[in-house]
């Protein structure tokens, strides 16, 4: 009931929503809404001042389209599209509801360096809600990427305009879809934001929603040579921390700086990098022992102080020394080799495959699920004539698509409202998807395990599930989890059957009779 049926009905309930609270500030909310239904997955990135939030964003789309200084446009948040051409659209402070936002002055855009500069034509920042910005880049297809300015800012406005834009959502486009939140270390701020998101009923993005990243992990230690080990072991206490878990599906670390080097390292950058690796380990050590000492004017260094501080913007003291460690040892040998290493050692693909098991893999259901929230949170905080009827649709159609049973209980099992010890919650959630979604990652196995070895574990779950479910000292709520993961193993089992591929697998969880 994820396609066509399903996106049907949920906008004829949102037209009906929009009916019975005509006259009231949920109208719009409502019609965009359902604009949003076909729109493109929203995902934001939250996070304290410098979390790296502009950088991982350049990071995941490939290109420098979003400023990583402290300009004026990063107390602005920014959505980054997709576009015909480059453009960009400065959205005023409080648009009228339930009509288009007046567009206000002119802006423009323009590359430097290859970089995307915003030039807000001397109006205040201040002056705008959102910036909405539009590149003709083919990993913005079908997502919009929002850059937040920092929580816990010098300016406490900002701060605060960030928490009302991932909770609320504006008039004219809505709350977030998803959110990436950037910690750099567990501090009050984060959890004082995160709280935020408590309130189940109420929240817009609930935390299957939400993942958190640990940002600029190659700085862990003080950029010591294991850091991202460590960032690693951390990140993975992180997803269990019981203050944590609540907001957050998982934790996942990412050197921001190095993920963005892997696609913005240059022809020039690598030269560099290559000149430096042929001088003596003895001469590099020495000057790789701090940021001051590796800018020093040296005579017997064959590349200037000038292009060694650009490799330090670039990459980082932990990055060039992983570089030039490559370069030496012969793991990479041209400018696309060292990309591909940089990606693969920051973390960036690691967080592009979660994004696609957890988010935008599950688009569809991401937005029926918002759109139905919204309808619930409207009937809870105003009624109206009709309004209980609104909320029975909403419920119909949640308790009749096994996506959002397995949505709503990965969220239940986050938030604490399962019965279950550690171990089995954490089985639970990885036989719901929380590790991926193709079949080897939601039975915990290696991705290239034989379709017979994947038979015989989903038999042993099912056998191990259908006894906790049958034991008459199985707590009510634990039950019920029970019964959704039952479902989701019997949906596998007949996709192995039919097509052992990993994509019929992930399709054919079975719907309820009656569904399209």
């Amino acid at each position: 009931m994820t396609g066509v049926g399903l996106r049907d009905r949920v906008l004829a309930l949102l037209r009906d929503a929009a009916v019975v609270y005509a006259g009231t500030g949920w109208q719009a909310r409502f019609a965009t809404a359902a604009r949003d239904v076909d729109g493109p997955l929203r995902v934001a990135l939250a996070g304290r001042v410098k979390a790296g939030k502009s950088t991982l964003l350049n990071a995941l789309v490939g290109e420098a389209v979003a400023a990583t200084d402290a300009g004026e446009c990063t107390r602005i948040v920014t959505e980054y599209g997709y576009g015909p051409q480059d453009a960009v659209l400065g959205v005023p402070q409080s648009p009228a509801a339930g009509g288009d936002a007046d567009p206000g002055p002119p802006l423009s855009l323009c590359r430097e360096d290859g970089r995307v500069r915003v030039d807000l034509g001397g109006s205040p920042p201040e002056q705008f809600g959102r910036l909405v910005v539009t590149v003709p880049n083919q990993r913005l297809q079908g997502l919009t990427i929002i850059d937040t300015p920092g929580l816990a800012s010098l300016s406490g406005e900002l701060g605060a305009g960030t928490q009302r834009f991932l909770t609320e959502g504006t008039a004219d486009a809505g709350a977030p879809d998803a959110v990436l939140y950037l910690l750099r270390h567990l501090h009050v701020t984060d959890l004082d934001f995160l709280q935020a998101f408590r309130d189940p009923a109420a929240r817009r993005v609930p935390p299957v929603n939400a993942l958190g990243v640990l940002a600029r992990a190659d700085e862990l230690g003080g950029g010591r040579g294991d850091a991202l080990e460590l960032a690693a072991r951390l990140a993975a206490g992180y997803g269990q921390e019981p203050a944590l878990r609540p907001f957050v599906q998982t934790v996942v670390p990412v050197a921001g700086l190095l993920a963005e080097a892997s696609v913005l390292l240059t022809a020039a950058d690598f030269a560099d990098l290559r000149a430096l690796a042929g001088t003596p380990p003895a001469v590099t050590d020495a000057l790789l022992l701090s940021a001051d000492r590796f800018r020093v004017p040296r005579r017997s260094v064959p590349v200037g102080p000038d292009r060694r501080a650009e490799l330090l913007v670039r990459l980082g003291l932990f990055g060039v020394r992983w570089s030039l460690e490559a370069l030496r040892r012969g793991r990479v040998s041209d400018p696309e080799g060292l990309r591909t290493g940089l990606s693969e050692v920051s973390g960036l693909d690691g967080l592009r495959r979660v994004l696609a098991a957890q988010i935008t893999g599950r688009r569809e259901v991401l937005k029926a699920d918002a759109a139905l929230r919204l309808v619930r949170t409207a009937v809870t905080e105003q009624e109206r004539p009709g309004a209980r009827r609104l909320a029975a649709v909403a419920e119909r159609l949640s308790l009749g698509a096994h996506d959002f049973q397995e949505l709503r209980l990965l969220n239940d099992l986050r938030l604490g409202l399962v019965d279950a010890h550690d171990d089995l919650r954490r089985r639970a959630e990885r036989l719901l998807g929380a590790a991926g979604g193709d079949l080897p990652d939601r039975l915990g196995l290696p991705a290239d395990t034989p379709v017979a070895q994947q038979r015989d574990r989903l038999l042993v779950e099912h056998e191990t599930w259908q006894r906790l479910a049958a034991d008459p000292l199985t707590p009510p709520s634990l039950r019920r989890a029970c019964e959704v993961v039952l479902r989701s193993l019997q949906g596998f089992h007949r996709g192995l059957a039919a097509d052992p591929s990993p994509r019929a697998v992930r399709a054919a969880v079975p719907q309820r009779p009656g569904e399209p």
